[in-house]
């Protein structure tokens, strides 16, 4: 038996599982190598993936709606039509590509990434959540805060190997300071390229673009505190300069790298070329600002005070006419999509956190206006034609010395989702010739 498996890929540094849309070509179908033979669904968007071989599509293991982690066994081609194919010893035998998130039988039972549970206590209105007593012992003897482990069990039960995964995942975090630690993901091999998300995401906000840059790169994306699975020091405020100093930390052992940050993202990364200019080799400034206008601290308020109260999926319904534009919202599939991943996402930042980052952005604003002419590091800034609420980032290019700043029409303030294809495009080209 000559069969190649079909398996979920996994399509930038944040993935860990996606969902099977549609299988293009029939059981029991020719497939010629590169045909589109799947399409799947991750937190961001519909990908379509190609057949790696030639042959017949022989089996389809898991069906269309189904949702796996990233590695799981999906499909088989062979050769031939009709030779044998026994696809129950296929499954058997298959081994998960290494470094999938099937890699280990716990991973395989429980997807879990550290954070705020997947029902958080916002989400879960009027009770506990449910813990199995061999979770609850595990993490006292561990020391693990359970409010912040994503439950995997039915109705988002916290399991002995969600504690597990949490812990194993905390041996990680890069320390900052004492007691503080951080989530920094990294892939690929390069110069070195850090992703810096906005407020009340994650790095997962720069799915589109990681995919595309650990080609070449080397992604560092830094998930700032409270936010996943870095700690959430108890503090008044999660200063934008303590960030941008938390980042520098990061980096103190690598090159100067490429810094591409996202809002307040973008305004940790002008606070680090400030203040760190040996740690940065360009910028690049999705949606910045400068001075907050009276309708981002609004916004940001509103985001707080909802987060604590409402679903995720509440959430993300109220965000997108704020964050995208009228092409993405116009468009149900594509909104109903990303309003998907938007859920998902902001399931991660808890109402605490993004208090003490609105407080942060509050205290930050407009106290680095008159220092932006003393960067000298090349920028590329990018603006959205509808962005509701940081207009003024062709502005803030103007004050910079040298910069570049790209318009895109059509596209509201969360653009490296709703632009995401250009955003790449002009990130990578600004990478290439900095």
């Amino acid at each position: 038996m000559s069969a190649t498996a079909i398996a979920m890929p996994r399509l930038g540094m944040t993935m860990e599982e996606g969902t099977i849309v549609e299988w293009p070509v029939p059981v029991g179908g020719p497939v010629e190598k590169g045909q589109i033979v799947l399409v799947i669904e991750t937190e961001k968007a519909e990908s379509e993936i190609e057949a790696v071989v030639g042959g017949f599509f022989r089996h389809a293991f898991v069906e269309p709606g189904e949702t796996v982690p990233c590695g799981a066994l999906l499909g088989a081609i062979t050769d031939e039509a009709d030779e044998a194919f026994d696809a129950e010893g296929f499954a058997a035998s298959y081994v998960p590509p290494e470094g999938s998130v099937t890699e280990s039988d716990e991973a395989a039972e429980s997807v879990a990434t550290p954070g705020p549970a997947a029902e958080t206590p916002a989400a879960v209105q009027g009770g506990r959540r449910p813990v199995a007593p061999a979770a609850r012992a595990l993490a006292r003897k561990l020391g693990v805060d359970l409010d912040r482990v994503d439950g995997s069990g039915p109705g988002g039960r916290v399991t002995k190997q969600d504690v597990e995964a949490f812990a194993s995942a905390r041996e990680r975090l890069f320390q900052v300071e004492d007691g503080v630690g951080l989530e920094v993901l990294r892939e690929g091999e390069g110069d070195p390229v850090v992703l810096l998300p906005g407020f009340g995401t994650d790095v997962s906000s720069f799915a589109f673009q990681s995919a595309a840059l650990v080609d070449g790169y080397e992604l560092v994306g830094v998930n700032p505190r409270g936010v996943a699975g870095s700690d959430a020091p108890d503090l008044e405020r999660y200063e934008v300069a303590r960030a941008a100093a938390d980042v520098a930390s990061v980096l103190a052992e690598a090159p100067p790298a490429h810094v591409v940050g996202a809002s307040l993202g973008a305004a940790v990364a002008l606070e680090l070329a400030l203040e760190h200019p040996d740690r940065v080799r360009s910028l690049v400034l999705v949606t910045p600002f400068v001075e907050a206008s009276p309708r981002l601290l609004a916004f940001a308020d509103a985001w707080v005070r909802l987060a604590a109260e409402a679903k995720p999926e509440t959430l993300s319904a109220f965000l997108a006419p704020w964050l995208f534009g009228e092409d993405l919202l116009s468009d149900p599939a594509r909104r109903e999509r990303t309003l998907r991943g938007l859920a998902q996402a902001v399931r991660r930042i808890p109402a605490a956190t993004l208090e003490r980052s609105a407080a942060g952005l509050e205290q930050w604003s407009g106290s680095r206006t008159d220092a932006l002419g003393r960067l000298r590091v090349p920028t590329l800034v990018l603006a959205a034609g509808e962005d509701l609420l940081t207009p003024g980032a062709e502005a803030l290019a103007a004050s910079i010395e040298g910069a570049r700043v790209e318009t895109l029409e059509g596209a509201g303030h969360a653009l490296a989702i709703d632009a995401a294809d250009d955003v790449t495009r002009l990130i990578r080209a600004h990478l290439a010739a900095s």
